[in-house]
């Protein structure tokens, strides 16, 4: 049981550090949350008088890996807003197959261990493809110029996790549009911060790259009105 509980804890805490630098970091915290809280409540049978049946952790891993993989797995190839959630969540979705298929492997049959093995292999190599696709592909730029436009609207503008960050992360030599946007949002930013040398910087990159004429029209104005309704206080725009 005790492996168990290290597994949840382990997986929930590599959620909590991971999630902290990704653009939409709400995902990670939730799932990591919920993970957490499942290891602490196997942590507490433990001590129960009543032992707990060798099954119950293995199903919690499967359904609450599983739920989580998909969830995930829609952030990933979706909405693009996460790309940690699915890979660590299946982890926790293989181990609970392995766990769940060797509970009485003695006393099954050749035919059944070999189906419960193949089953067991296609959960690895979809394993294999989520830790690929989510932790060496990473996150794309066009969630961190979505995560920069959230910041702005929230009037974070500096610091790590600030808007003017995000921005410079929202590069994409596949998409050239991304690095329009990009630079037309950090060009409007530093001007309304007062930091003319940086806004200047940007807008020669825009030029370089057409000007302010093949922007997007509503893109310029939803950085626009963002930036009327933030706070004026560069203390109170920052995230950390």
């Amino acid at each position: 049981m005790l492996l168990w509980v290290l597994l949840f804890v382990g997986v929930a805490f590599a959620l909590f550090v991971y999630a902290r630098h990704q653009p939409f970091p709400e995902h990670g915290f939730t799932a990591g949350g919920i993970f957490l809280f499942v290891g602490l409540v196997l942590y507490i049978a433990m001590g129960a008088d009543r032992a707990t049946s060798p099954i119950a952790p293995p199903a919690l891993a499967i359904f609450f890996g599983g739920l989580f993989t998909i969830i995930g797995g829609r952030h990933m190839a979706r909405t693009q807003r996460d790309v940690i959630v699915a890979p660590f969540s299946g982890l926790l979705l293989v181990v609970g197959i392995f766990g769940f298929v060797t509970i009485d492997w003695i006393e099954q049959s050749t035919a059944e261990q070999i189906g419960n093995f193949a089953i067991a292999s296609l959960f690895i190599l979809l394993e294999i493809y989520l830790l690929f696709r989510g932790l060496v592909v990473g996150v794309q730029g066009v969630t961190w110029s979505q995560s920069g436009l959230r910041q702005t609207q929230r009037g974070l503008i500096h610091g790590p996790r600030g808007a003017i960050a995000h921005f410079e992360r929202s590069w994409d030599m596949q998409d050239p549009v991304l690095n329009v946007m990009a630079h037309a949002a950090l060009a409007r930013i530093h001007s309304k911060i007062g930091d003319l040398s940086e806004s200047e910087m940007h807008e020669d990159r825009l030029r370089r790259l057409g000007g302010w004429e093949v922007v997007d029209t509503s893109w310029i104005e939803i950085i626009d009105s963002s930036l009327v309704s933030m706070s004026q206080g560069p203390e109170n725009q920052s995230e950390e």
